[in-house]
């Protein structure tokens, strides 16, 4: 699905609003910055999964072996559970913050809330999350080119402690990949597991509002693909109230 001539979302399952891939899949987006592309978040990775997103990759007009780099917003299952499937598949360099950098690498299922998730019957019984190497550990403020473009990494915890953000320039517009701390009409995602941080996420939230960008691309839900950043304005302003912004759930 093109949004831009920067950006295509090709992955996405039915509970985020597009089934454009399988169902427990965040969305995924391609950036194409001309004579290099890359994936950020790449869901579960089961067969289905990454067959539809493969597909969605070829729509794009890109082959999915031609990708060289997977950026990771963060560590839950539906954002990265299949960044090994990718990487040993597709052979693709995985880049993330420092902490799901140590998370992923060891399958800490604990650090991950995965073991919690599968407990409560939140993902098939059968589905498991491996281990899967890290190339690059970024750090707050690190930047990487893909292609044109210039994607910055931004510590944004809160959803949960390895928490990023990817703010992406030198396109049509400046995009905030905002993974899971910011939504459409301000909305936040608060979860009852243990690094989940209230404090965290209405600061990320004002980081997130001091900076300038067009378009909101989160994990889940509606895009902006304009006015972006009025939905981190929303929240916000909603804290500027001392009242916490409303939970996607």
């Amino acid at each position: 699905m093109k949004l831009t001539d920067d950006v295509y979302l090709v992955g996405g399952g039915t509970l985020t609003g597009f089934g454009v891939s399988a169902d427990f899949d965040a969305h995924c987006y391609l950036l194409n910055g001309g004579d290099e592309v890359a994936l950020v978040d790449c869901g579960m990775g089961t067969a289905a999964g990454l067959e539809r997103v493969s597909a969605r990759i070829r729509d794009a007009g890109v082959e999915p072996e031609s990708l060289e780099r997977l950026l990771i917003t963060h560590y839950h299952t539906d954002h990265a559970g299949g960044a090994s499937v990718y990487r040993e598949q597709l052979g693709l360099e995985v880049a993330t913050g420092q902490e799901t950098a140590r998370a992923l690498s060891s399958a800490d299922h604990d650090a991950t809330s995965f073991t919690a998730a599968k407990d409560a019957g939140i993902f098939p019984a059968d589905y498991d999350y491996p281990a899967c190497p890290v190339a690059d550990e970024l750090a707050d403020g690190d930047e990487r080119s893909v292609g044109r473009l210039t994607v910055r990494y931004l510590e944004t915890p809160g959803h949960c402690g390895g928490h990023g953000s990817f703010l992406v320039s030198g396109g049509e517009r400046v995009y905030l990949l905002g993974g899971d701390a910011v939504f459409a009409g301000g909305k936040l995602f608060l979860q009852g597991i243990p690094d989940c941080d209230l404090q965290d996420s209405l600061a990320s939230v004002r980081k997130l509002a001091a900076l300038e960008f067009d378009a909101l691309l989160p994990g889940h839900g509606a895009i902006a693909l304009d006015e972006g950043r009025v939905h981190v304005d929303l929240a916000a302003q909603a804290i500027d109230r001392l009242a916490v912004p409303p939970n996607i759930i």
